[in-house]
Parts: C-alpha cells; structure tokens; sequence
C-alpha cells in the first residue's frame, strides 16, 4: 500500500525545471586508458629521440662512423614523427590514415624500436649508452606490440567510435545550454512585453 502511495506522489510531482537537470559527464574507461597508453608512448618516443642524439653526436664526433650518425638522424626523425602521431594531431592523421589503424602505428613503433637498437657500439667504450639504447627500444618495441595485438583485436576500432559518442554528447550539452539561454532570453522578453 506504501508503495503506491509513493508512486502516485511520484506522478504528481512537476517535473524537474531543465536548468536544474544536470547532465553528469563520466569519463570513459577506455578512453582514459587509451590516453593515458597513448602519453606513455610519446613519452618512450621522446625517450628514442634522445637516445639516438646522443648516439648520432657519438658516431660523429668519432668521424669513423658516419654511415651510423645518418642513420641515428633518420631515428630521430621517425622517433620525432612516432611522438606527434601519438598525439593524434588532426593534420598528421589527414595525410597518414593507416596510423589511425592501431597496427600501422605498432609497426611503425616497432621500426623505430628495431632502428635504435641497431648498429650498437663496437667498441663497447659507452656501456652506459648501450645501456639505454636497449631500453628505450624495448619500451617501444612493446608499445608497438601492444599496438598491433589491440589493432588486431580492433581495440581502436573501438576507441573510435567512443570518441566520437564523447564528442557528440558534448556537442548536444552544447546545444542543450545555449537553447536554455535562449529560452531565458525569450523568456525575459515576455515579461517585459507583458508589463
């Protein structure tokens, strides 16, 4: 008997004014993860361009290595490239699509990886730097690997279309508030032209 009483005081309540309804925004899961996958791999990028400087300054200053300091600077510029792509940048994504695919941004982690880890030092004079090419090439090499298997298992696929269920409830909050501004203008107007 309590319970419809309840429901029948439910039923004749007003129903709530639209500027005291709040939209909660929650973030999504996945979306935090993927972001927060995606800084850590800029972060071990940045880590491979630094490495290969120092590598590219190292095979130069020796002057007996040059082949290897050219192909320290390409590193770099790829290992560059691997970071601004990790922001997504709408200009980069235009022009590379495959990167927006998860597994053509593994391989191409991958690449750089394997580019680092290339021609190490012979003479074994900086341990310290050898040392430091072999770990930020497996922190990339498993960010890539971690990229091709989730691109597999179309984990991006997935993240796409989240993101975009986030963009469009952001836009009809948007909209949402700027018709309620309109409605008080409106109503404003009213009263004005009532009195």
């Amino acid at each position: 008997m309590a319970r419809n009483t309840e429901a029948g005081e439910a039923s004749q309540r007003p129903p709530p004014d639209a500027a005291s309804v709040r939209i909660r925004a929650r973030a999504d899961p996945l979306l935090i993860i993927c972001r927060g996958f995606s800084f850590l791999t800029a972060l071990i990028a940045v880590l491979c361009v630094f490495v290969n400087v120092l590598s590219a300054v190292q095979s130069f200053k020796n002057g007996s290595d040059i082949f290897g300091g050219i192909f320290r600077c390409y590193a770099v510029v790829i290992a560059l490239f691997v970071a601004v792509v990790e922001t997504e940048w709408s200009f980069i994504m235009k022009f590379w699509r495959i990167l927006e695919y998860w597994a053509g941004r593994g391989m191409l982690q991958i690449f750089v990886a394997v580019m680092t880890r290339a021609f190490p030092d012979v003479s074994r004079k900086r341990k310290d730097l050898i040392l430091l090419q072999e770990i930020a090439s497996y922190l990339l090499m498993a960010c890539g690997l971690t990229y091709v298997i989730s691109g597999v298992l179309c984990i991006g696929f997935l993240k796409r279309a989240r993101q975009q269920k986030e963009i469009t409830r952001e836009q009809a909050v948007r909209d949402l508030k700027e018709l309620e501004q309109r409605r008080e203008e409106l109503e404003a107007l009213l009263v004005v032209d009532r009195a």
